[in-house]
């Protein structure tokens, strides 16, 4: 199975953070396109480029999983998520987008107004994929094995 692991890449944290779970889930079976593991030549940085190279992991996932975590979630993540969604209006291999929110500062948030720090919109569309957001990558790992099976069950893997 095909993932591609969205989120905001533009700090040492962050591009760690999305490597380490991306090991975690490598290690667990899966293909993993992370954007940062196939840079572009320095002189080559055109928004096209990025959206062609990056293109080329989402276009053919089965799944997305998405850090959602920050103050607000980054807009070319957000982006990602809307695409996929598209994509699995046209292909029913495409398995939905798990949204990973680990930041703190959600915890208060997550009890008194679902959504509140991360746009409903968003939201509803991660939902809208049969995905939904969770806390951990333990718990990412039984909703990518349910669709690993769908689509192996369906010989599509």
């Amino acid at each position: 199975m095909r993932l591609y692991l969205a989120g905001p890449l533009f700090t040492p944290y962050e591009r760690g953070f999305i490597a380490e779970y991306g090991a975690r889930l490598r290690a667990e079976g899966y293909e993993c396109f992370i954007p940062h593991e196939h840079s572009l030549k320095t002189d080559d940085l055109s928004a096209r480029a990025v959206f062609e190279k990056d293109g080329e992991g989402l276009f053919r996932a089965h799944a997305v999983v998405a850090l959602l975590d920050g103050p607000m979630i980054d807009d070319g993540t957000a982006c990602e998520i809307g695409l996929f969604y598209g994509l699995m209006q046209q292909d029913q291999n495409r398995k939905g987008v798990v949204g990973l929110l680990t930041d703190s500062r959600q915890d208060r948030v997550r009890e008194n107004m679902e959504g509140k720090g991360l746009n409903l919109y968003v939201l509803g569309c991660i939902e809208a994929t049969g995905g939904r957001v969770v806390q951990t990558i333990d718990e990412i790992l039984p909703i990518l094995a349910t669709w690993r099976q769908e689509l192996e069950e369906a010989g599509s893997t």
